[in-house]
């Protein structure tokens, strides 16, 4: 009897054991940095409301930090990255697993810029799309941004992420666009090593922008986890508390209702796109954006 239950037990534990799911994230290379955190706890709470449907799970950061050309690389092999977070593009939905909930409610398309702190007469000047092609934009290495500037035709280049602050002073850059989510917590993180650096004040831009999770194409199951997760996460109201958690002060910060707001053409945007389901979009109120 005591030989069957240790048998009973081992035969437990393996079970247990190998139903453990390892889903590996993105590190961060900063770890000032909380511009993720919010998707962090969006991913762990969808991985959570699919526990009895799937089981256990880890959560585990990749072993270094990547580019986001690499980041991209890597799911799509599933070699050492389950999921990732990025913005989409049909090239993107061709080479990964695309799991079509916008997890800022496609906040990140309205954006503000860093600018050199003696420059924010100039950018008072810009009142439309060709006020703005006299300007520089710099964006990151592999961004998929640069493509929506290129085709409205505005200068843009690019530079490491954690550089691009820096090099607003010297003004290699003259615009660096960041979403309304991002930019007040960057300020604080960046800011004070880079004393040039200011927030523009009377200027927006925007460009249609969904930002999802994807996994590799080989990694099916753990894709319909996290959509699923998601799903519920909405239709139980936890995926707005999220949201307004970590955005709801950047947007009353932000003031679009007193900003000029540039519309850029973002001809990038796929198919799929779900803009028929307006529960999951971030939009302002039309009285507010002038």
């Amino acid at each position: 009897m005591y030989k069957l239950i240790l048998v009973l037990t081992f035969i437990f534990i393996s079970s247990t054991s190998s139903a453990l799911q390892r889903v590996i994230y993105p590190s961060i290379d900063n770890v000032n940095e909380t511009r993720f955190q919010d998707l962090f706890e969006i991913l762990e709470l969808a991985l959570e409301k699919t526990y009895h449907d799937y089981g256990s799970y880890e959560l585990i950061p990749s072993d270094f930090a990547m580019t986001e050309s690499r980041r991209l690389q890597e799911a799509k092999s599933g070699r050492i990255i389950d999921v990732i977070w990025s913005s989409t593009s049909p090239q993107k939905e061709e080479d990964l697993r695309p799991i079509r909930i916008p997890l800022r409610k496609g906040i990140l398309g309205y954006r503000i810029c860093f600018i050199h702190q003696d420059d924010q007469n100039i950018v008072n000047q810009v009142n439309t799309l060709d006020d703005l092609k006299q300007f520089h934009v710099g964006q990151g290495f592999g961004w998929g941004d640069i493509e929506i500037y290129k085709y409205n035709e505005i200068p843009v280049g690019d530079a490491p992420y954690q550089s691009l602050f820096s090099l607003i002073g010297p003004r290699r850059f003259n615009l660096f666009p960041r979403g309304i989510s991002e930019i007040f917590k960057e300020f604080a993180v960046y800011g004070p090593e880079n004393p040039s650096l200011a927030i523009e004040k009377g200027m927006a831009i925007h460009y249609p922008w969904p930002y999802y999770f994807f996994t590799s194409k080989h990694n099916e199951a753990l894709a319909q986890r996290i959509e699923t997760g998601l799903e519920r996460m909405i239709n139980d109201g936890s995926f707005d508390a999220i949201f307004n958690k970590y955005n709801a002060n950047a947007i009353e910060k932000s003031r679009l209702n007193e900003r000029r707001l540039i519309r850029l053409e973002n001809p990038f945007i796929p198919e799929k796109t779900p803009f028929d389901r307006p529960e999951l979009w971030f939009v302002p109120s039309i009285d507010s954006i002038k």
